[in-house]
């Protein structure tokens, strides 16, 4: 139990002796007086000993049993009741040394049973041996605790860049990679399903020419504008849209057919309209728009999801050398 090459520096013992006879607590100070590292504290008084526990915070209770109007058992049902001195560790020190005392205090969680009043050697001993033990348990539940705080950071972290991984930097919605899982989803669930799926490819008109005459950060402030308006367009959980690329956008409309997803597409279009933004450098008009493919299909075996991009990249070629700022719907 003792260990004479330990550095009880490291174990500093603080001692709360209750016991309602002042000679008892009295001797036992006497023995503890010029023990290293010890520091004592006594109470005549069981009503208010729970409080000065608190507030003292010891390492290790020395308790009476045999006290008048409140006894040491008494007193151990307040300590275990509370989660703050529940785990003290405490040491019986009483003149009852039959077997029923001992166990019915050790039921009643005491940690150790002395006669008083003991050798000042074996006394030292048990106070140095559970103030380690209750230090160590201290420690471990801070190891614990900081464990369990590192890894609550760690799973947030983890989320938050997954997120970001997800996430377009500059406009918050979407990003590609985001699209394609999301896609192959859908994509696969249409398929079973034999239900539509409909796709939109977006592009801004002559952006090359607004980067060129208003300059790159208000282009990418027009990007954030479109994108949060085109977002603000789909109702459905289960559209998505996303920033493809550059200036290109992409919305993936489930459950929607062609006559479906060229009347949100046109919604689109115009909403960009509306926004409003300047576009002096454009060939077709005096704010900002965009040019959108649509295509719709029922997924089959037969068919590939790249052949569904490029039939919407064409769409949106030809939307595009019509003349822009229009709406052009192609199947595969």
């Amino acid at each position: 139990m003792g260990n004479i090459n330990q550095d009880w520096s490291k174990y500093p013992v603080t001692v709360f002796h209750l016991d309602d006879q002042r000679s008892v607590t009295k001797s036992v100070k006497k023995k503890l007086k010029h023990v290293p590292h010890l520091d004592f504290h006594e109470c005549n008084d069981p009503n208010i000993a729970l409080e000065q526990i608190l507030n003292i915070g010891p390492t290790v209770i020395l308790l009476d049993l045999l006290m008048p109007i409140t006894s040491g058992y008494d007193i151990l049902r307040q300590l275990n009741s509370n989660e703050a001195t529940q785990d003290i560790p405490v040491l019986i020190l009483t003149t009852d040394n039959s077997a029923e005392a001992h166990q019915k205090a050790f039921e009643l969680g005491a940690d150790d049973y002395l006669i008083k009043v003991p050798d000042k050697t074996e006394m030292i001993v048990r106070l140095r041996y559970h103030t380690r033990s209750y230090i160590d348990h201290l420690e471990r539940i801070a190891i614990y605790n900081a464990l369990l705080e590192t890894k609550k950071k760690l799973k947030e972290t983890v989320k938050k860049l997954k997120r970001l991984s997800l996430e377009d930097n500059l406009t918050g919605i979407p990003n590609r990679r985001a699209f394609d899982q999301y896609f192959e989803v859908e994509w696969q669930r249409a398929m079973r399903e034999t239900t539509a799926l409909s796709l939109l490819l977006i592009d801004v008109d002559f952006f090359k020419q607004y980067n060129d005459f208003y300059g790159h950060l208000a282009g990418d402030d027009c990007l954030r504008n479109i994108a949060q308006g085109l977002k603000g367009m789909l109702q459905r959980p289960s559209d998505l849209l996303a920033r493809y690329g550059g200036e290109e956008f992409i919305a993936l409309l489930p459950n929607t057919d062609a006559l479906g997803a060229i009347h949100i597409a046109e919604k689109l279009r115009l909403k960009v309209i509306s926004l409003n933004l300047e576009h002096r450098a454009s060939d077709i008009c005096d704010v900002v728009t965009v040019s959108i493919g649509v295509v719709t299909t029922i997924p089959m075996i037969k068919h590939q999801p790249r052949d569904y991009i490029h039939a919407v990249d064409n769409a949106l070629y030809a939307a595009k050398k019509q003349g822009r700022n229009r709406t052009v719907c192609k199947s595969i």
